[in-house]
């Protein structure tokens, strides 16, 4: 359970809208790096755990890629479903990182975008390793905050961390190079891309509520966050619009079983 007590795979049930409106996409680079470095390509099947509503799903199966994605939330994976319906080469699966309930040796190329965080990584190793054919690669993708922060994104930060008492814990357990390299076996490198949004005033709270850590319609420090925040917006907005900048962190290596 999280310090909230919810559920990790529930955290974004209420959440699902502005997930599909407001979070970020991965830039072409990045996908261009699983092709020359992880194997990506039309005959690759590719497990996309953790997938949510289908951002990296859509990016994969444009590359040609078969993609299974592994959601355990219903509302995540409808959304998935209704963005993918068309494309034969996507299969939903009402599943887990640590029980995908995908065939043995099934599995080219493992991917996680924005979800490694969530999983019990000794168990979904376990999972992972058991679905994977030989020399199939991993490849764990996460958009953060970019080193040095603009002054809009310092003090977009300042607001949620007066308001979001679960914010540090969470960001803080994102991108943990140790629990990634022991997931992968070992080695593992990591490619680094810069991305973005422009958002709205609308578009940048959509983007904030889409967040599992931020406080709720009802919480009392929901109001006062959204009324910070568009002051912040106001202070920096250019015609009408804020950049939201993110480096795009893509750690990668084969999935080797232990020695």
């Amino acid at each position: 359970m999280s310090a909230s007590g919810k559920d990790p795979t529930e955290r974004f049930s209420s959440r699902v809208a502005n997930y599909v409106r407001y979070r970020p996409s991965y830039p072409p680079a990045a996908i261009d790096l699983l092709q020359t470095r992880c194997g990506l390509g039309a005959t690759t099947v590719v497990a996309d755990v953790g997938s949510g509503t289908g951002i990296l799903a859509r990016l994969l199966l444009a590359r040609g890629a078969r993609v299974f994605g592994v959601e355990p939330n219903d509302g995540m994976r409808a959304a998935a479903e209704a963005l993918l319906a068309r494309d034969t080469r996507f299969r939903s699966v009402k599943g887990s990182a640590e029980a995908t309930t995908l065939e043995p040796a099934s599995v080219d190329l493992f991917v996680a975008a924005q979800a490694f965080h969530w999983f019990k990584a000794d168990r979904a190793r376990h999972e992972a390793l058991r679905i994977a054919r030989p020399g199939a690669f991993g490849a764990l993708l996460w958009n953060e905050r970019p080193p040095a922060a603009s002054a809009f994104l310092t003090e977009y930060e300042a607001v949620v961390r007066r308001h979001a008492p679960e914010y540090d814990q969470v960001v803080g357990s994102r991108a943990e190079e140790a629990s990634m390299r022991a997931f992968l076996g070992g080695h593992m490198e990591l490619a680094t891309f810069a991305n973005e949004q422009v958002f709205d005033q609308e578009g940048l709270a959509g983007r904030l509520m889409s967040s599992s850590y931020a406080p709720e319609p009802g919480d009392p420090e929901h109001a006062p966050m959204l009324a910070e925040l568009r002051q912040i917006f106001d202070r920096h907005a250019c015609e009408g619009k804020v950049v939201f900048p993110y480096v795009t962190l893509v750690y990668y290596g084969r999935l080797k079983p232990a020695r």
